[in-house]
């Protein structure tokens, strides 16, 4: 009768043992599936974010080169007989300028 209650109360802890495990490793499994939808989702947006980053980088580069032609055509001299004919203007000798009527 003694090793049938042994045996009895042995058995009873191995199932209340096993029921905590399970029950930890179920709670462990929803917490990191969670998190790992809470992840995706800020891996969408930081996806997102980069390309918009991306976009703004190539046009901006876009930009430089566009800079660095003008800078070079700005020390040409086509570029400062134009600045003198239209801001100051100023016109080679004999050469005639017509102007329209406003």
């Amino acid at each position: 009768m003694v090793k049938r209650r042994v045996a009895f109360r042995r058995k009873r802890q191995n199932r209340l043992a096993m029921f905590l495990v399970t029950t930890v490793v179920l709670m462990l499994l929803l917490v990191v599936g969670t998190k790992s939808v809470e992840l995706k989702a800020k891996q969408r947006v930081y996806e997102a974010r980069e390309q918009v980053l991306l976009e703004q980088i190539a046009e901006e580069e876009k930009r430089t080169e566009e800079i660095e032609e003008f800078r070079k055509y700005t020390k040409t001299k086509k570029y400062a007989e134009e600045v003198a004919k239209d801001k100051l203007g100023l016109v080679y000798d004999g050469e005639i300028l017509f102007k329209e009527e406003q």
